[in-house]
């Protein structure tokens, strides 16, 4: 009986997301619409956007443009008009089958994530991109890294050269890397990619040390790995393993007088940074229950079994013995100094939480990491930049993250301003990702057919 009911739940979310947005060929107009357009910290009131074929054709106070009669109009008096968040530090199921992909992606688009980079690759990612690119599949746009390069899949350095080659020929856009590579496989990975013109990305190998990676020209350092361990005294010669996860074990010795030293060489080199704050504020954080966090509610859109397995590696990592809950939460202190300092001095800042991981939900979890940057000390609207006009810079992708005449039309619909709560990002209308047009109503119907089938 519980076979025959998973499938006939399994075909109700199947046909769901079958229903899946139209292209939408004529012009589209949010009405009498508050505009957010991100270029400054500013509002621009009763505002018509109009939008035709994917992209922004106007943005003008309302009545002073003309548009179509036939154009699909969207009511925005009352609500707030900003561009598509980008998630920098996404996971998609790295498998050989793309249909548990659909609701990964499909998660992140409900929740106005019209751009996500995906870091740990597979060859099934790169079928992926191509049809949500054509509109097969609904999802945000695809940025994809190829497999894993780590201390298991680079073993020598012709290896590592011979990685970054394929990894480029295969259509990768860029190389994420692990722990566990040597100095001397880095060095010849990062040679390799420089000549490629490939950019790597990710964690660094504590073998490797930050000031390495930095030199190397990571594209972004994501988890702010080696940051804390950079700023503790002695520790060429303390092992790995006592380190704990980015250093966690060892947040107590840090010197704070490194911190400058350390930003000033991010910044230097162009690095960019992905804090994935929502990692340690929720799985590392002592304050933060397990059982409550067990029971938030977008966990009815995992797998019960995932979230178990959630619950047990916070209990896990609570229960070491090396796990002492006030330093633990010096350290997360810690991580919010790095954080402020990178956006106080110009290091360029990108919104990720490493979703699906302990307690981030696709897509919910990257307004989670919203909150966390403001948190932090970032206003709402440094936050918002995270996510927005910096994935543009960061991308070299003119006026993306922008609304604008010209822009790419990915938008969110909000009930309510999120310069002045940050919190407001969750309060979403709709969602256009270039043609598409996500309304609530679908956006709803949707999470219930994926909620249905866990």
């Amino acid at each position: 009986m519980r076979s025959i009911l998973s499938l006939l739940l399994l075909l109700v979310v199947n046909y769901a997301i079958a229903q899946l947005p139209k292209d939408i060929d004529r012009e589209i107009v949010f009405r009498s619409v508050n505009v957010i357009p991100m270029d400054s910290e500013r509002v621009l009131e009763n505002q018509d956007v109009i939008v035709k074929n994917g992209t922004i054709t106007s943005v003008a106070a309302t009545g002073t443009v003309k548009y179509s009669k036939e154009a699909m109009i969207v009511d925005g008096k009352g609500k707030f008009l900003m561009p598509g968040l980008a998630e920098m530090h996404a996971h998609v199921p790295p498998v050989n089958d793309i249909e548990p992909m659909k609701e990964v992606v499909l998660l992140f688009a409900l929740n106005g994530i019209t751009t996500i980079r995906g870091m740990l690759g597979h060859p099934k990612h790169l079928e992926l991109r191509q049809k949500i690119n054509s509109g097969e599949i609904l999802g945000p746009r695809f940025i994809t890294s190829g497999p894993s390069l780590n201390g298991n899949s680079v073993k020598t350095t012709q290896n590592a050269i011979d990685s970054v080659r394929s990894q480029k020929k295969a259509g990768y856009d860029f190389m994420k890397l692990h722990p566990g590579l040597t100095k001397e496989n880095f060095a010849a990975l990062a040679v390799e990619a420089k000549k490629q013109k490939h950019p790597f990305a990710g964690h660094v190998s504590f073998d490797v040390g930050v000031w390495r990676a930095i030199a190397a020209g990571y594209a972004t350092i994501d988890h702010l790995d080696g940051f804390v361990e950079s700023l503790v005294p002695g520790i060429e010669s303390i092992k790995e393993q006592e380190t704990g996860l980015f250093g966690m074990f060892i947040g107590k010795q840090a010197d704070e007088s490194k911190i400058p030293a350390l930003i000033t060489a991010l910044k230097r080199q162009n690095i960019w940074v992905v804090p994935t704050q929502a990692l340690a504020e929720r799985w590392m954080s002592p304050s933060r229950d397990a059982e409550s966090l067990a029971q938030a509610p977008e966990m009815i859109y995992m797998n019960k079994n995932v979230v178990t397995t959630w619950l047990n590696n916070k209990k896990s990592l609570v229960g070491n013995p090396k796990y002492n809950a006030s330093e633990t939460e010096s350290f997360i202190k810690l991580r919010r100094k790095l954080i402020l300092e990178c956006q106080k001095n110009g290091v360029g800042l990108l919104l990720g939480c490493d979703a699906p991981q302990v307690f981030n939900v696709p897509g919910f979890s990257t307004h989670h990491e919203l909150a966390y940057l403001v948190d932090a000390g970032l206003t709402p609207f440094q936050a918002l930049q995270t996510g927005t006009v910096n994935v543009g810079k960061f991308l070299k992708k003119k006026d993306l993250g922008l609304i604008k005449k010209g822009a790419p039309a990915d938008l969110v619909l909000l009930g309510a301003n999120p310069l002045e709560t940050i919190r407001n990002t969750e309060n979403i209308e709709g969602v256009l990702m270039g043609k598409k047009w996500l309304s609530k109503e679908f956006i709803t119907e949707s999470l219930k057919a994926i909620a249905a089938t866990k």
